[in-house]
């Protein structure tokens, strides 16, 4: 396993501590089966996997010392500040079993579709989630960041409300191609109330 003296949340996720690099998304898949089982073995501090008022200060510093197995299991199993902390964790396993953690709420979801640095490998496991995609704002969220995958962003233009597919074909804030196909629906809608 990885050594527990790594630093990759100060880093960021787009420069990952080498020792990051020591453990391949199998181990972390069967880590991860592993705390959803409830079999696993790996040791972390209680307090950090339940829903608290107050976020400790030290918690960054707490997370940073961790190998990467413990942030897996945070990130499976902790609280809504911890996971927070590991969307934005320098190990994109770790990042990405947040979306697994079943407390994940529709307003962490919403946050994460309105991120303009969000990886596209995030925003597309929230686009291809029919449960976080019947929530509008997600919906709405997902087709306004430039980061989601445009093939994702066009699939969800037309759900939108007649507002805001006006708002977009207007919008110099999206892509060249959201803001065209809102347009074209725009201008069907107002052919077919013409001529109909």
């Amino acid at each position: 396993m990885v050594s527990s003296g790594d630093d990759a949340l100060s880093a960021g996720a787009d420069a990952p501590h080498p020792a990051e690099e020591a453990i391949t998304e199998a181990e972390a898949t069967q880590i991860a089966d592993a705390v959803i089982a409830g079999t696993d073995t790996i040791d972390v501090p209680a307090a950090l996997m339940e829903e608290a008022p107050e976020v400790e200060k030290s918690l960054l510093v707490r997370l940073k010392s961790m190998p990467v197995s413990g942030r897996i299991k945070l990130a499976l199993r902790g609280s809504r500040e911890v996971r927070m902390l590991l969307l934005r964790d320098g190990n994109r396993l770790v990042r990405r079993f947040v979306l697994k953690n079943p407390r994940v709420s529709d307003d962490e979801i919403i946050a994460l579709a309105r991120n303009r640095t969000a990886e596209e490998e995030m925003l597309r496991e929230v686009a291809e989630n029919r449960d976080w995609t019947k929530n509008y704002q997600v919906r709405h969220a997902l087709v306004t960041n430039p980061k989601t995958p445009l093939v994702l962003a066009l699939r969800f233009v037309v759900s939108l409300v007649e507002r805001d597919i006006r708002l977009l074909a207007k919008s110099k804030n999206v892509s060249a191609t959201v803001s065209a196909q809102a347009r074209r629906i725009v201008l069907t809608k107002d052919s077919q109330r013409g001529g109909g």
